[in-house]
């Protein structure tokens, strides 16, 4: 009876998803709702004390959030975001191409699906239209670059997958770095020869529209400022390559010494640069490192109920079992409910912390689940990044999802493929 209660909590949990409640809040009370079913609420809540005390995560995710609101507030990211645009104009044919690797390197600097796809898309959207993209495909284009912030060594899951596995987030980034950046491709090509096909024009055309019917911005660039959004992820490139062993540092260091940088060389406000830092830490420390706590309550009530033994033990059958659920779980959750890291974050917890049962690494499977999470949720009608692509371009949601499937399925099997080989 207990097992029911517990499988018609976790079905509403799901439910209140999808119809984008709010997810820490959905999260603790099934959380607590399954713990009080097996008979141990308490349970529950000394989960979600236990939770406030990780600390390795909690550094490393709010400086990180800290130093993405410097890097908005002084405007870095505009100049990033203008130098693709003079880059994108040049590209012909593979603008859809560019826009997706646009994408993912602004979301390794912004580690936000939303705020990336808003700051992006306002510009690289229309850009793809002016050159004969139809609508859905350019948002669909941004689409596939925004789980690129899993190449940012201070975002949630690198964090958090490296933590459960004993390893360090910059050895979970080069390790998903080739799958990743391929699966991009791999989404981007197919968009390409969709909007190629149904444009029925050769790819002169497109080069010519691409880049004559643009008008040239007058945004200044400075190519300093550029840079600036990439130097923490720059810095710990060179030290844990062992390149310059000077920058071998923890990643909230650098990202610290980033800010600090952008202060100097934009001349800023210390004052003002402080607080857009401290604001962008207690920001995250509410928003993602919030979701963190909320899903291992909500695990350690499928503890409680023994629905993780039980999960455990299924999957343990078969190792095949144990990769099909590590793809299609997060994937089908992000698609349901429109957050990647709420899927990722809750399987990697329950189910990649025991991938050693199951026969696999569980950087591999944190990877996996991360990845397919993050694919998901760029197919998701109901994830705010599509959203707000759909509202850039003016089309329905559904209407990117029916042109971003086929992309999206492309991007999961290179992605997926490479991290089983890996």
């Amino acid at each position: 009876m207990q097992l029911v209660l517990g499988f018609l909590v976790i079905c509403g949990m799901l439910y209140l998803l999808a119809k984008r409640y709010e997810p820490r809040m959905v999260l603790f009370g099934a959380g607590l709702l399954l713990a009080a079913i097996a008979g141990d609420p308490a349970g529950a809540l000394a989960e979600f004390s236990k939770s406030m005390k990780q600390n390795t995560l909690f550094e490393v995710i709010i400086t990180s959030m800290g130093f993405a609101t410097v890097v908005k507030a002084t405007g870095c990211d505009k100049h990033l975001i203008a130098v693709f645009v003079k880059v994108l104009r040049r590209m012909g044919p593979f603008l859809v191409v560019g826009v997706a690797f646009a994408t993912t390197i602004v979301n390794i600097a912004i580690p936000s699906a939303a705020g990336t796809s808003a700051a992006v898309g306002v510009i690289l959207i229309p850009l793809l239209i002016s050159a004969g993209v139809s609508a859905p495909i350019a948002a669909a284009a941004v689409l596939a670059g925004l789980y690129g912030g899993n190449l940012n060594p201070g975002h949630v899951h690198p964090t958090m997958v490296a933590e459960l596995a004993g390893k360090s987030s910059m050895e979970f980034v080069s390790m998903v770095a080739v799958p990743l950046l391929a699966s991009v491709l791999a989404s981007s090509l197919v968009l390409m020869l969709m909007a190629w096909r149904m444009k029925k024009k050769n790819a002169a055309l497109l080069i010519e529209k691409s880049t004559s019917d643009i008008a040239e911005d007058s945004f200044q660039v400075n190519y300093m400022y550029a840079i600036l959004p990439l130097l923490p992820l720059l810095l710990l490139c060179l030290g844990s390559t062992g390149i310059f062993p000077m920058f071998k540092m923890p990643v909230s260091h650098a990202m610290i010494i980033g800010a600090f940088v952008i202060l100097l060389v934009r001349r800023a406000n210390p004052e003002q640069v402080t607080k857009d830092f401290f604001k962008g830490m207690g920001d995250s420390f509410g928003n993602i490192f919030g979701l963190i706590i909320t899903a291992n309550v909500f695990v350690a009530g499928l503890k409680a109920l023994g629905l993780i033994k039980l999960l455990i033990d299924f999957m343990t059958t078969s190792p095949a079992i144990a990769k099909l659920a590590a793809i299609a779980g997060p994937f089908i959750m992000a698609i349901i409910c429109g957050s990647g890291e709420a899927a990722a974050i809750a399987f990697n917890k329950a189910v990649s912390i025991h991938a050693e049962q199951f026969g696999m690494h569980v950087m591999n499977m944190g990877a996996i689940a991360v990845l397919s999470g993050g694919i998901g949720r760029s197919l998701s009608p109901v994830a705010g990044c599509v959203i707000i692509c759909a509202g850039i371009a003016k089309v329905n949601p559904l209407d990117i999802m029916k042109y971003n499937s086929l992309a999206m399925l492309a991007a999961m099997i290179v992605a997926i493929g490479l991290l089983l080989v890996y």
